[in-house]
């Protein structure tokens, strides 16, 4: 290799070697879809029944949720359990008006006969993992059930999980999460789509195939033995709930994952919001690889279940690979100019096709068991594909913090409640736009630049490819600019971070804005 060669060859040797690790987690996906289709149709019924059911704990940790809290009360004081078995702990660490709603909609339904709660630790310390360690420790129940503020449960939730837990051997019950705001923007809908690949394809497949999976924070059912068989909540993570999960798996409890059964929550409606909970999500999952798959890897457990938990926990590293991606993709098309284009689409496609062909097949099979139908998730792909490289900013610094050791706060998912035709800007909780949008505004004319290169070279292989990542970066940071310029000028450095604005915007507390008595259509488990 001559002197001149080297920079040209060491760039395209980087740039093969990203897709190369991108199409092993596109082959993954593939491989999760295998196991969900040889799978499906097994069956989650629950070994017996209960005469007596047990005294279950139900949790609500709460910080600033005055639009959803007493919504969220109301729905679990109506589940379907025996009075004298049930108690409900509203783990309240607010310091807006949030604690007045819950102790009103507490004293109601205390009045009524309810064992229910409002308790207020002295600080947050921990965040939510401390919250919920606080009330563990207060609790009466051998059962302890979660839901975060922007669920709303049905009456007979617990009735359909509990009897799980007759098998002595069932640390955990998972429901499937539904989608109370499906439709309300492209936004959620995308989301939904996303979330559906995770619960309906992810969850499924490696629960029945006997691999590891995770209690998801909220709508599942513990038993109280194995949280502290597993050494307790932990907050040294921001994905408390992935954490303890790996821990009480490798102390041998069981889980269970009940996809048959919806628990409807909101999703985020503003970009920022969004990104806050991604990074938040895609930084805890390395923070929980680098603390526990050592033990994993140690452990007793198949190979399997030892590669797919390797799989899984550092899934959001290609998060990093996708921007070391989008800085090669341009320079490795321009440097082989010249090279016929039946050569070049011999060589990038497969790759592509592994690492984004699979995305489509992967979300497409989810929307289908979800909805039952394709064409509306046929229509989304794109979006979503789109979605995908324009986070790759925001979750790419959540891992490499991650990597680095870096600590940070738990930054909270503000929910609205919002009717039908109602915007963000109508409620107190707003997202801003974090230093990352920058990243994303550059990345975008980047790519609008090398489009504009490539027209005048005739270059026209590389516009699909161009044009994708162009068009994710511009609509992750549009979104973002044009949401926080609707909220005033205020920024922060965080991504997606959460302020207030002042008293006198819209406060309507307890707005019965959406239906929670119609949850999406549940799971086809006979389809694929």
């Amino acid at each position: 290799m001559t002197p001149d060669a080297w920079p040209r060859e060491a760039l395209l040797a980087a740039y093969f070697t990203i897709l190369g690790l991108l199409s092993l987690y596109g082959l993954h996906r593939w491989y999760l879809l295998l196991l969900y289709v040889r799978h499906r149709r097994r069956t989650t019924a629950p070994p017996a029944r209960f005469d007596e059911p047990p005294v279950l704990t139900v949790q609500l940790p709460m910080f600033d949720e005055m639009y959803v809290a007493e919504r969220l009360i109301d729905a679990v004081a109506a589940l379907d359990y025996p009075r004298d078995r049930l108690e409900i702990q509203v783990l309240d660490d607010s310091d807006d008006e949030t604690t007045a709603i819950v102790a009103a909609a507490v004293g109601r339904w205390r009045a009524r006969g309810l064992d229910i709660a409002h308790l207020r630790r002295p600080d947050r310390s921990g965040f939510k993992a401390g919250a919920l360690a606080w009330g563990l420790a207060r609790a009466r129940g051998e059962l302890v059930a979660v839901f975060d503020a922007d669920f709303v449960p049905a009456r007979e939730f617990a009735r359909r999980l509990v009897d799980h837990f007759t098998d002595p051997r069932v640390g955990m019950v998972q429901a499937r999460w539904g989608h109370l705001n499906r439709s309300y923007s492209a936004l959620t809908r995308v989301q939904a789509m996303l979330l559906d690949g995770h619960f309906v394809v992810e969850h499924t497949a490696r629960n029945r195939s006997g691999r590891f999976f995770n209690f998801n924070g909220t709508a599942g059912i513990w038993r109280v033995a194995a949280i502290r068989d597993a050494g307790g909540w932990q907050h040294d993570t921001l994905t408390e709930d992935l954490d303890l999960s790996y821990r009480a798996q490798l102390a041998g409890w069981r889980f269970v994952y009940v996809p048959e059964h919806v628990a409807p929550a909101e999703l985020p409606v503003e970009m920022a919001a969004f990104k806050a909970q991604q990074h938040r999500w895609a930084k805890g999952s390395i923070e929980t690889a680098r603390k526990l798959l050592p033990s994993v890897l140690r452990s007793g457990q198949p190979a399997a279940v030892k590669l797919e938990a390797v799989a899984h926990l550092t899934a959001n590293l290609g998060y990093v690979l996708m921007i070391g991606l989008a800085l090669l993709l341009v320079p490795a098309i321009w440097l082989r100019r010249g090279t016929d284009p039946r050569l070049l689409l011999a060589i990038d496609l497969p790759l592509f096709a592994l690492s984004t062909v699979s995305v489509a097949g992967f979300y497409l099979a989810a929307y289908r068991e979800a909805t039952g139908g394709w064409r509306g998730g046929a229509r989304l792909v794109p979006l979503l594909m789109a979605l995908g490289i324009g986070l790759s900013v925001n979750n790419a610094r959540a891992v490499l913090e991650a990597l680095a050791g870096r600590a940070s706060e738990f930054l909270r998912t503000p929910k609205y409640n919002l009717a039908a035709g109602e915007r963000a800007a109508s409620r107190r909780y707003r997202g801003r736009a974090g230093a990352v949008v920058w990243g994303e505004v550059a990345l975008a004319a980047y790519f609008a630049g090398a489009i504009a290169a490539s027209a005048a070279a005739r270059q026209w292989v590389a516009f699909p490819f161009l044009g994708l990542f162009a068009a994710g970066y511009l609509y992750v940071a549009g979104i973002t600019l044009a949401q926080s310029r609707s909220h005033g000028s205020a920024r922060t450095s965080e991504p997606g971070g959460i302020v207030r604005v002042p008293a006198g915007a819209t406060r309507k507390a307890s707005a019965r804005a959406i239906d929670a008595t119609s949850p999406e259509p549940m799971v086809r488990t006979g389809r694929a």
